[in-house]
Protein backbone atom coordinates (compact mmCIF):
# COMPACT_ATOMS: atom_id res chain seq x y z
CA UNK A 1 0.00 0.00 0.00
CA UNK A 2 1.24 2.95 -1.03
CA UNK A 3 2.60 6.00 1.89
CA UNK A 4 0.07 8.58 1.60
CA UNK A 5 3.34 11.09 2.90
CA UNK A 6 6.28 9.74 1.68
CA UNK A 7 4.77 7.31 -1.23
CA UNK A 8 6.66 4.45 -0.48
CA UNK A 9 4.96 1.09 -1.33
CA UNK A 10 6.12 -0.69 1.90
CA UNK A 11 3.66 -0.40 4.79
CA UNK A 12 2.65 -3.33 7.34
CA UNK A 13 -0.77 -3.71 9.00
CA UNK A 14 -1.08 -2.85 12.64
CA UNK A 15 -4.73 -3.23 13.29
CA UNK A 16 -7.65 -4.87 10.78
CA UNK A 17 -11.36 -4.71 12.18
CA UNK A 18 -14.78 -4.81 10.42
CA UNK A 19 -16.55 -2.33 10.09
CA UNK A 20 -19.88 -1.83 11.68
CA UNK A 21 -21.78 -2.63 8.47
CA UNK A 22 -19.77 -6.05 7.65
CA UNK A 23 -19.17 -4.28 4.09
CA UNK A 24 -15.54 -3.23 5.04
CA UNK A 25 -12.32 -3.85 6.62
CA UNK A 26 -10.65 -1.08 8.11
CA UNK A 27 -6.56 -1.36 8.60
CA UNK A 28 -4.16 0.66 10.31
CA UNK A 29 -0.80 0.55 8.59
CA UNK A 30 2.35 2.16 9.34
CA UNK A 31 4.88 2.99 6.37
CA UNK A 32 8.22 1.06 7.18
CA UNK A 33 10.52 4.21 5.53
CA UNK A 34 8.96 7.40 7.19
CA UNK A 35 7.18 5.18 9.79
CA UNK A 36 3.74 7.25 9.61
CA UNK A 37 0.62 5.82 10.31
CA UNK A 38 -2.60 5.78 7.67
CA UNK A 39 -5.69 4.11 7.52
CA UNK A 40 -7.13 2.53 4.53
CA UNK A 41 -10.49 0.56 4.13
CA UNK A 42 -11.05 -3.03 1.73
CA UNK A 43 -14.58 -2.80 0.47
CA UNK A 44 -15.93 -5.67 -1.62
CA UNK A 45 -16.33 -5.24 -5.33
CA UNK A 46 -19.52 -5.95 -6.53
CA UNK A 47 -20.13 -6.42 -10.69
CA UNK A 48 -22.10 -4.28 -12.39
CA UNK A 49 -25.98 -5.66 -13.26
CA UNK A 50 -26.78 -4.65 -17.06
CA UNK A 51 -29.61 -5.00 -18.61
CA UNK A 52 -30.26 -6.15 -21.78
CA UNK A 53 -32.59 -3.98 -23.92
CA UNK A 54 -35.37 -5.09 -26.73
CA UNK A 55 -33.19 -3.77 -29.38
CA UNK A 56 -30.08 -5.42 -27.88
CA UNK A 57 -27.80 -2.70 -26.20
CA UNK A 58 -26.92 -3.07 -22.79
CA UNK A 59 -27.56 -0.85 -19.66
CA UNK A 60 -26.27 -0.79 -16.18
CA UNK A 61 -29.16 -1.83 -13.36
CA UNK A 62 -30.75 1.10 -12.29
CA UNK A 63 -33.47 0.61 -9.12
CA UNK A 64 -34.60 4.22 -9.28
CA UNK A 65 -35.89 3.28 -12.80
CA UNK A 66 -37.91 0.71 -11.67
CA UNK A 67 -39.49 2.39 -8.51
CA UNK A 68 -40.49 5.33 -11.00
CA UNK A 69 -41.90 2.78 -13.54
CA UNK A 70 -43.74 1.24 -10.88
CA UNK A 71 -45.21 4.37 -8.88
CA UNK A 72 -46.13 5.36 -12.73
CA UNK A 73 -47.86 2.11 -12.93
CA UNK A 74 -49.37 3.01 -9.62
CA UNK A 75 -50.54 6.43 -9.93
CA UNK A 76 -54.19 5.74 -9.61
CA UNK A 77 -54.42 3.14 -7.17
CA UNK A 78 -53.58 2.84 -3.71
CA UNK A 79 -49.69 1.47 -3.17
CA UNK A 80 -47.39 1.98 -0.76
CA UNK A 81 -44.40 3.62 -2.22
CA UNK A 82 -42.25 2.45 0.68
CA UNK A 83 -42.99 -1.01 -0.34
CA UNK A 84 -42.56 -0.88 -3.86
CA UNK A 85 -39.26 0.59 -2.87
CA UNK A 86 -38.68 -2.29 -0.77
CA UNK A 87 -39.66 -4.84 -3.14
CA UNK A 88 -36.91 -2.81 -5.94
CA UNK A 89 -34.22 -2.94 -3.47
CA UNK A 90 -34.55 -7.05 -2.65
CA UNK A 91 -34.81 -7.40 -6.49
CA UNK A 92 -31.87 -5.93 -6.93
CA UNK A 93 -30.63 -7.67 -4.61
CA UNK A 94 -31.71 -10.82 -5.61
CA UNK A 95 -30.08 -10.17 -9.26
CA UNK A 96 -26.73 -8.84 -8.37
CA UNK A 97 -26.93 -12.62 -6.02
CA UNK A 98 -28.07 -14.24 -9.25
CA UNK A 99 -25.20 -12.99 -11.62
CA UNK A 100 -22.65 -13.87 -8.73
CA UNK A 101 -23.18 -17.24 -9.18
CA UNK A 102 -23.90 -17.12 -12.70
CA UNK A 103 -20.84 -15.80 -12.98
CA UNK A 104 -19.11 -18.59 -10.49
CA UNK A 105 -21.14 -21.50 -12.12
CA UNK A 106 -19.48 -19.89 -15.80
CA UNK A 107 -16.41 -20.37 -15.03
CA UNK A 108 -15.23 -24.22 -16.02
CA UNK A 109 -11.95 -24.48 -13.49
CA UNK A 110 -14.90 -23.98 -10.92
CA UNK A 111 -17.21 -26.56 -11.98
CA UNK A 112 -14.70 -29.00 -13.40
CA UNK A 113 -12.28 -28.50 -9.51
CA UNK A 114 -15.08 -28.37 -6.96
CA UNK A 115 -16.81 -30.87 -5.57
CA UNK A 116 -20.07 -31.71 -7.14
CA UNK A 117 -21.91 -30.95 -4.07
CA UNK A 118 -20.59 -27.52 -3.69
CA UNK A 119 -21.55 -27.18 -7.79
CA UNK A 120 -25.27 -28.56 -7.21
CA UNK A 121 -25.32 -26.10 -3.90
CA UNK A 122 -24.63 -23.10 -6.03
CA UNK A 123 -27.12 -24.41 -8.30
CA UNK A 124 -29.66 -24.44 -5.96
CA UNK A 125 -28.86 -20.78 -5.02
CA UNK A 126 -29.12 -19.81 -8.55
CA UNK A 127 -32.57 -21.04 -8.88
CA UNK A 128 -33.92 -19.86 -5.52
CA UNK A 129 -32.67 -16.69 -6.56
CA UNK A 130 -34.95 -16.91 -10.13
CA UNK A 131 -37.64 -18.05 -7.57
CA UNK A 132 -37.09 -14.92 -5.00
CA UNK A 133 -37.00 -12.48 -8.34
CA UNK A 134 -40.30 -14.76 -10.13
CA UNK A 135 -41.92 -13.76 -6.26
CA UNK A 136 -41.19 -10.22 -6.26
CA UNK A 137 -42.24 -9.44 -9.65
CA UNK A 138 -45.39 -11.56 -8.89
CA UNK A 139 -45.97 -9.03 -5.66
CA UNK A 140 -45.84 -6.01 -7.89
CA UNK A 141 -48.12 -7.64 -10.32
CA UNK A 142 -50.61 -8.41 -7.18
CA UNK A 143 -49.80 -4.52 -6.11
CA UNK A 144 -50.89 -3.22 -9.28
CA UNK A 145 -54.26 -5.41 -9.18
Amino acid sequence: MKCPFCGDQESKVIDSRHSEDGLSIRRRRECARCQHRFTTYEVVETLPILVVKRNGSRQNFDKNKIVNSMIRAFDKRKADIVELERIAKEREKAAENLARIEQKLSNEKFVSKAPEAIVNAEREKAEKARALIAKLDESAAAMRG
